[in-house]
């Protein structure tokens, strides 16, 4: 291009812009400015990079999580905040121990890609083993046939629902509670296909719960790949034999902390828009996606008004919520206390789905259709990716807020992705997109923008 054609181009390109900007309304130029900053300037990634490399496995009760923690107050702390300060929580105490084994007996022992499920007990037992797709088939099979033998619960996800959250949650009562039945049944160790729709030899991991009173056996969780070996095993051996090895041990109570940073309401000092993710993530998992991203993001809510001169009219409150994974510890500690102080929590959102490309946001209230009154923003927010503004549930750190009468959300990003490394070692800083991971940022920084100048 010509010299004076590139002028002639330059001066162009600036009063289209001008008159775009000029028939822009003001909400529309805000968010603009925020979209702006957390992509040009976005500080989330590498506070990410530098939360997963120092503090990777940061479950309750371990040194990592505590260094996580003191890494949340100095970023929080640098941000020149108007508050930050750390709430005590007790949490849950639980090692996995030396590396566990499961194996097919045999001649030639098979090893299967297992991990114990969190909250496990220990256990080095050799039995044959039973294959079910559901709980309830314990009950038709019943304890005579299943005593004294491992319990293999081997339903997948189901393939068919487009959203794999569901999917995950249909699945999960195998995971969630099916040690603990099949051990009222007699059994002596229980095995489960991990919850993801991805089909390989990475385990993922997850509570497990038992039932008050009833036996505990050991229990883990096998690969998608080492679940179709076992049942195409026990096809055709159905008397096959499965040894699992766990290590694990439960500790006393740990002490440990939310951390919260906020800035002051202008106008309403008491009132207060929420936004947090959790700071924990299971022992075997760098968290990057679960739930790093979260937290990188919502620090980043906070840097966006900072860096933009935005002073909220109501106090703007980052919460790094501690032991989400097993036990909600701090979830707990930090209602209570809501429900004890002089303070109204008008709103709250979580982004705890990973950080991949935003779509919209769940919202649930107890004060009428919240999600139908959003929706007045959804012209504001397409441009940007953002098309769905539903009545839903929101993560499970804000929701006990809910019953306190708090409008709650949490950010729904694409979801097909998350579940392939879910709870596993694969959850890992190289499979987090920067630029996803700051539209994520933007998006969370424009809705309470516009709560606490509109309302919802």
């Amino acid at each position: 291009m010509l010299p004076h054609r590139r002028s002639v181009f330059a001066a162009t390109l600036l009063v289209a812009t001008t008159l775009v900007a000029q028939t822009q309304s003001p909400d529309e130029v805000m968010l603009r400015k925020i979209y702006s900053e957390a992509l040009v300037h976005g500080e989330a990634f590498e506070n990410l990079r530098t939360l997963v490399t120092q503090s990777p496995g940061r479950l309750a009760g371990s040194k990592s999580l505590e260094r996580a923690v003191v890494w949340g107050e100095q970023t929080l702390t640098a941000l020149k905040l108007d508050r930050v300060y750390l709430q005590d929580v007790m949490v849950p105490h639980w090692e996995r121990g030396a590396k566990e084994a499961v194996e097919l007996v045999g001649a030639s022992p098979a090893p299967l890609a297992a991990v114990a499920l969190g909250g496990s007990v220990p256990g080095d037992v050799t039995a044959e083993v039973i294959e079910v797709k559901s709980l309830q088939e314990l009950d038709q099979i019943g304890r005579e046939k299943i005593a004294g033998k491992i319990v293999f619960f081997n339903r997948p996800m189901d393939p068919t629902v487009i959203n794999p959250g569901p999917a995950y949650g249909g699945a999960g009562d195998q995971r969630n509670r099916g040690p603990g039945v099949a051990a009222t049944f007699g059994a002596v160790a229980a095995l489960s296909r991990s919850l993801t729709h991805a089909h390989n030899d990475t385990p993922h991991t997850g509570a497990t719960n038992y039932v008050p009173g009833q036996p505990k056996i050991p229990a883990a969780a096998l690969s998608t790949v080492a679940a179709d070996r076992l049942s195409a095993a026990l096809a055709a051996n159905s008397h096959a034999h499965v040894h699992v090895k766990i290590n694990s041990q439960w500790f006393d109570d740990a002490p440990s902390h939310n951390v919260i940073g906020e800035i002051r309401g202008s106008e309403f000092p008491n009132e207060i828009l929420l936004v947090g993710g959790h700071l924990d993530s299971w022992d075997i998992a760098p968290g990057a996606h679960d739930d790093g991203s979260g937290i990188v993001q919502s620090i980043e809510v906070l840097r966006l008004f900072r860096a933009l001169g935005i002073k909220p009219r109501h106090t703007l409150r980052c919460v790094l919520f501690v032991n989400e994974e097993n036990g909600t510890r701090g979830a707990i500690a930090y209602a209570s206390a809501a429900k004890g102080s002089s303070e109204k929590h008008l709103f709250a959102v979580e982004t705890d789905n990973g950080g991949f490309q935003p779509h919209g946001f769940s919202i649930g209230s107890t004060q009428g259709d919240a999600a139908n009154r959003a929706a007045r923003w959804l012209r504001l927010f397409q441009p940007y990716g953002i098309t769905d503004l539903r009545n839903g549930n929101a993560g499970t750190d804000v929701t006990p807020l809910l019953v306190q009468g708090t409008t709650v959300a949490e950010m729904t990003p694409d979801s097909q992705r998350y579940f392939d490394i879910h709870h596993t070692t694969e959850d890992s800083l190289d499979k987090v997109n920067p630029r996803e991971l700051h539209l994520g940022a933007a998006a969370l920084a424009s809705l309470l923008w516009l709560v606490d100048t509109q309302g919802l």
